[in-house]
């Protein structure tokens, strides 16, 4: 007998509008256009505010076809759904020539034109790496550029919480004038977040500059603020406790060896900071200042330090030794430090004696990170601390360097020490070390 119903409609149909939506949140941009073509009620899911809340573009350098269709995808998607955005992350990949930075040029200041018409409810943005100061941007392309992206902070400096510019290599001038963009409204800005480590350029003494102090004089609401040692001053620190000490709680701090780092802060500075902010912690990031001496300066017994990063990334140099440090330096944060990272070629002398003494004194460390050329019997006497609740590391990653090309030996004792240890380290441990030869 023929059945005159209705066709029987796929179990596709009956799904709560919420499931849809949660299955295109899986969908890439190309997939969620197909299935917005497969009925009404998909593709109303499509337009779904939730599902473009956060996004990221990216503009690949290397030329190519389909390298040129993610342009005007980015302006198509700006003009679509940009209405929705409240996280947004720009890259830009490998800028290979002028045209393309010109190019990328002119689609920013599209796509930030009309998403500062139409978006009242962005929050986050952030665009990494620009590198200003390369010489593909030209001079007039890297000025409409600058211009563009601040007039866009000006239209949402009312709402933005969180701006990441890492790496934007910019001058002096120029990186207030995109700051000062944040509080052109009413003279003073109330974003919680700002990212501008490696934000100006290399070599820049910015610390001693008046205008960037009025510049960082507008912020009022700071929380967390990342960048260079070579911003810090004893005006920054007073402007920082004057305006955000109520709210703030991170600094992080990147020294650079090329970046100016001998200028002399006042310990008092840091005290009186930290006395009006009880809640701050700062990490500090250290790349290639090793020296004893420029440490010292820097690594103040006031700062509240939670967090201390050496690299010397593979560089030996006979002038700086790490003992001092291990042992006169970093000691004086040990009721508060709770990460330590430590890459080093220290081939010129042994640390397994200094730098167990500093774990087991340091109470609150949780996190140990080290490359650097140690014995396997420090691994066994760390793990035995450890099992002895003589410190609360919960992270182990080591990497402990052998001038040698066979670490057969080497490996056969970590291999010894891991399965006399294995109980604890499979209960409580993350833990992660290997033998590494550098000849």
């Amino acid at each position: 007998m023929e059945d005159d119903g209705e066709p029987e409609q796929s179990s596709w149909a009956y799904l709560p509008d919420v499931c849809l939506r949660h299955v295109f949140h899986w969908l890439d941009d190309r997939d969620r256009s197909r299935a917005a073509l497969v009925c009404k009620k998909w593709s109303c899911a499509m337009y779904s505010g939730s599902l473009w809340r956060c996004r990221t573009l990216t503009f690949y350098g290397q030329p190519s076809r389909a390298r040129t269709l993610e342009f005007q995808s980015a302006l198509w998607y700006t003009k679509k759904f940009g209405k929705y955005l409240k996280h947004l992350e720009i890259k830009l990949s490998n800028p290979y020539n002028t045209p393309f930075i010109k190019k990328f040029q002119v689609i920013m200041r599209g796509l930030l034109s009309h998403l500062g018409k139409c978006n009242s409810h962005l929050v986050s943005l952030s665009i990494k790496y620009l590198e200003l100061d390369c010489l593909i941007w030209k001079n007039v392309v890297r000025a409409q550029f600058i211009k563009n992206l601040a007039a866009f902070l000006k239209r949402v400096s009312n709402q933005l919480d969180y701006l990441n510019l890492k790496g934007a290599r910019i001058n002096l001038e120029e990186g207030c004038e995109l700051l000062n963009s944040l509080s052109s409204l009413t003279n003073r800005s109330f974003i919680s977040e700002i990212n501008i480590e490696d934000f100006f350029s290399l070599h820049l003494s910015v610390y001693s500059s008046a205008l960037f102090h009025q510049t960082m004089s507008k912020f009022h609401s700071l929380t967390i603020l990342t960048f260079n040692y070579n911003c810090i001053s004893d005006e920054l620190l007073d402007i920082l406790r004057e305006h955000s000490s109520h709210s703030l709680c991170t600094l992080n701090i990147k020294c650079h060896i090329h970046d100016p780092h001998g200028q002399v802060v006042s310990g008092m500075s840091w005290a009186n900071l930290a006395k009006r902010a009880p809640k701050l912690n700062v990490n500090f990031f250290f790349e290639r200042v090793m020296k004893h001496d420029h440490l010292a300066r820097i690594l103040l017994v006031e700062i509240p330090v939670r967090s201390i990063s050496l690299r010397s990334c593979y560089f030996s140099d006979p002038d700086w030794t790490m003992r001092p440090t291990l042992t006169n330096l970093l000691p004086a944060y040990r009721h508060g430090l709770q990460k330590l990272t430590l890459e080093l070629n220290n081939d010129h002398e042994l640390l397994d004696e200094e730098l167990l003494q500093l774990i087991l004194s340091c109470k609150r460390l949780l996190f140990l990170k080290v490359w650097a050329f140690l014995s396997a019997s420090f691994i066994e006497r760390l793990l035995q601390n450890r099992a002895e609740r003589k410190c609360i590391l919960t992270t182990i990653k080591v990497r402990i360097y052998t001038a040698q090309d066979d670490n057969t030996e080497e490996e056969r004792l970590l291999a010894d020490i891991y399965r006399k240890y294995k109980h604890l380290i499979d209960s409580e441990l993350n833990y992660f070390v290997i033998t590494y030869p550098m000849v």
